[in-house]
Order: C-alpha cells, then structure tokens, then sequence
C-alpha cells in the first residue's frame, strides 16, 4: 500500500507580489526550491495563514531573491504580505514512510531561509 506523505515545506514565507494576468502557478525564488527539494512545474498547496485559504497550483522557478508570487487565479486568494506555507507530497509504501523525514525550509519576512 502507498500512502500521502509531506515531502517538503517552506514555513512562513511572505507573499511578495500577486500577479492576476499570469497564467498560473506560484512564482519561488530559485534557492528557496532548491533548498526545499521542489522541482518547477510540481504540484504544491498553499496555505495562507492569514485568510485561511487552501489551494493547489505548481512551481515555477523565481530570478528574484526571496521571491513568492502568487499568479492567474491564485492571486485573488492572497494578497502581498500574506503569511503562507507552502506544501508538497509524495506517494511512498507504508514502510519508507515510517523512516521518511520531509525536508522542511523555515524562512524569516524577507524569504530568507534561518
């Protein structure tokens, strides 16, 4: 059996900008993804800690240091300054899983990982 596990995290990071006329997805800084093993185009849910909004959206990867964007349609459920964190599973057996430790990225108001 394979179960849902989180797989990695970035903790706390502020939105620094929301971009409505994109088509889509969540802008991250580069060294932000890497540090938290996300790949561009993976699929992640974000969760705003201020609004409490839950949604899905993938990666695309940032230029900008310290960059979250939110883009297209995910831009109306934050706003620039928001808290979110950001998520992402994988699928694995039951018996990796109870060894698996996911990688988890805490970062200060400016995006930069503590």
């Amino acid at each position: 059996m394979k179960i849902q596990m989180l797989s990695s995290k970035i903790h706390r990071a502020t939105v620094t900008d929301a971009n409505l006329n994109y088509v889509g997805s969540i802008t991250i800084d580069e060294k932000l993804m890497k540090a938290a093993n996300l790949l561009e185009y993976q699929k992640v849910e974000i969760l705003d800690i201020n609004n409490g909004e839950r949604f899905q959206t993938y990666v695309i990867k940032g230029n900008k240091k310290g960059e979250i964007c939110l883009n297209g349609a995910a831009a109306r459920k934050v706003c620039v300054g928001d808290l979110v964190i950001i998520v992402a599973y994988a699928s694995m057996k039951t018996k990796k899983a109870k060894d698996f430790s996911p990688t988890i990225v805490h970062v200060d108001s400016k995006n930069e990982i503590i």
